[in-house]
């Protein structure tokens, strides 16, 4: 299963992306907002390599994950709330207590969703400390957290107030680049 799993992320990858929309800014208290991303998701830990298409909604009290193929077809779709999370894919309903345990149980690597939530707006999680460095532009270049080391590469403008488009994490030899095609905060 995993090595069917991982063949169709890896095929993923050569889709095309819709092109961007407008630039959203974020403000201050764009953490406690929903909002919706659309772009692309690269997996490395270890030897394996996986890609894949991802629609991120994000509400205050859930997250939906759906981790697309080149032409459309749902590879997985990943449901978190305070209770449990769940990850679907064509033949197999798999649940744990949180996406970590999760993504790490069923496909082999680590999703830090907690954390994620907060990072792909270029804000620090709220539950631990974070170590902060800003470019000239006054946007987060690094941040470190939770063991994590989040390098952004890309905004969508040169303010800094401006969303992320281009996301590396990194911790303990599993690296995940997100890059963010649309963005759409409520």
């Amino acid at each position: 299963m995993r090595s069917v799993f991982v063949l169709l992320l890896l095929l993923a990858g050569c889709a095309s992306a819709p092109p961007s929309s407008q630039p959203v800014m974020r403000s201050a208290g764009t953490e406690q907002k929903p909002f919706v991303l659309n772009g692309r998701i690269a997996i490395k830990h270890g030897d394996a390599l996986s890609s894949a298409n991802i629609r991120w909604v994000h509400r205050s009290e859930d997250d939906d994950i759906l981790l697309i193929a080149p032409f459309g077809q749902a590879v997985a779709h990943i449901h978190s709330d305070a209770q449990k999370a769940v990850l679907d894919t064509a033949d197999k309903h798999y649940t744990a207590q949180d996406t970590e345990e999760l993504t790490e149980q069923v496909l082999g690597w680590h999703l830090p969703l907690a954390g994620m939530r907060y990072w792909v707006l270029a804000l620090p999680a709220p539950e631990s400390v974070a170590n902060i460095e800003h470019d000239a532009n006054g946007q987060v270049s690094v941040m470190q957290q939770d063991g994590w080391r989040i390098s952004y590469s890309h905004y969508a403008a040169q303010t800094s107030n401006s969303l992320p488009m281009r996301i590396s994490l990194l911790r303990d030899g599993m690296e995940l680049k997100l890059l963010i095609d649309e963005w759409e905060i409520h």
